[in-house]
């Protein structure tokens, strides 16, 4: 039998998820191994130090640099309010209301520490405070390894969807149908204040009108079919190109699950975000195309009301007779459908040149024959 390689994307109603939670620095892991943690839980923390401030107080006090910590309110080390005082000089006159009127002060335009005072140059260096940078669980579940000073790895049992495209960091909420079709185009008028804080699952299509109400209405995540590329522009306000997504700050996290234009989400993928809907879900839109190729993906941990059985990534790495494909090029871009034979002979396709094809099985029961790097397989 003839095989052949393609990532796909993985709409599995129950398998085995595992996540690994790491610090960008060293800091302290919060849970331990064996803990259950709920997907907002923090499992390690860590801290980035402040920003940094220069004072050139010789200057601002018209002294020498050797004078400096003569002058200074405040030692190394310790807290400052922002408008506070650091240092300051008084003329030596005998009524204090002059002495007042005449002195030179230094205030601080920050609220932090003092984090050193030269001699030499006659500057201060004042730290904002340490931002505080927590790692959270993102999915319920249990911790099944740590990783000492960094973080932890967690595992579930539920509901895996990848998209197509995201954008839009990790969020969680409840799933909402806001579509009770996977052909139906999502308007702005159906986003109801109910929706705030929800995965709000849409049929073929949002607008930008669609997207900026559900940015509106506090919706955390919007999961549809397709999107005009236009409308990504107007909201980002630029091109989005071939970086790593995940990291906008537009007020929402967007997933497409099939691809750009108007195009129905696909039956299954429909049918079983219905199933959940009401249960917890985590959310992240983080894609990358190119190398190291990662998905938006929806999680909702564990089972379905009508599985019973838990399914792991096998990691097949090949296709066969038989297995559910998406046609990710034109003239077929965004078709469903099911290998129904996989050619072994090279075979000259529309561009003249010779490639290994496949012949595709509609739902309508017609026959297409497309090149085999034009698809990718959608594991179930």
């Amino acid at each position: 039998m003839a095989h052949a390689y393609t990532p796909g994307l993985k709409v599995m109603p129950c398998t085995v998820i595992t996540k690994k939670r790491l610090l960008p620095i060293p800091g302290k892991v919060l849970a331990e191994k064996g803990q259950n943690v709920d997907a907002l839980e923090e499992v390690a923390l860590t801290e980035l130090p402040g920003k940094v401030y220069s004072v050139n107080v010789a200057n601002k006090l018209g002294i020498s640099a050797a004078e400096v910590a003569k002058y200074m309110l405040k030692k190394e080390g310790d807290k400052i309010e922002k408008g506070e005082v650091l240092a300051e000089t008084k003329p030596i006159i005998k009524w204090k209301f002059l002495q007042d009127l005449l002195k030179s002060t230094v205030e601080s335009s920050i609220t932090g520490t003092v984090e050193s005072i030269s001699t030499v140059t006659g500057q201060v260096l004042l730290r904002e405070p340490p931002k505080r940078l927590p790692i959270k669980a993102y999915i319920t579940g249990k911790i099944i390894d740590v990783t000492p000073d960094f973080g932890v790895t967690v595992e579930s049992e539920g509901t895996f969807i990848q998209g197509i495209f995201g954008i839009g960091g990790e969020t969680n909420g409840e799933i909402a149908m806001a579509a009770d079709k996977p052909d139906k185009e999502l308007l702005p008028e159906e986003i109801k204040d109910e929706y705030k804080g929800k995965i709000l699952i849409g049929g073929k299509y949002a607008s930008l009108a669609t997207i900026k109400k559900a940015i509106e209405k506090g919706v955390h995540a919007l999961v549809v079919g397709g999107i005009d590329d236009r409308d990504l522009r107007l909201l980002l306000g630029y091109d989005i190109g071939v970086a790593v997504t995940g990291t906008e700050k537009i007020g929402i996290t967007l997933i497409i699950t099939e691809g750009f234009g108007t195009i129905p989400m696909a039956h299954g993928t429909f049918e079983l975000l219905k199933s959940r809907e009401g249960e917890k879900a985590s959310v992240s839109g983080a894609t990358q195309i190119r190398a190291g190729v990662m998905r938006p993906e929806i999680i909702i941990p564990g089972m379905p009301k009508h599985i019973s059985e838990v399914k792991r990534d096998q990691g097949r790495g090949w296709i066969e007779p038989g297995d559910p494909i998406r046609i990710i090029r034109e003239p077929y871009f965004g078709i469903l459908g099911k290998v129904k034979s996989l050619p072994p002979e090279l075979t000259v396709i529309g561009s003249e040149s010779k490639a290994r094809i496949l012949e595709v099985e509609l739902d309508n029961g017609e026959v297409i024959v497309v090149p085999r790097a034009n698809i990718e397989v959608l594991e179930k």
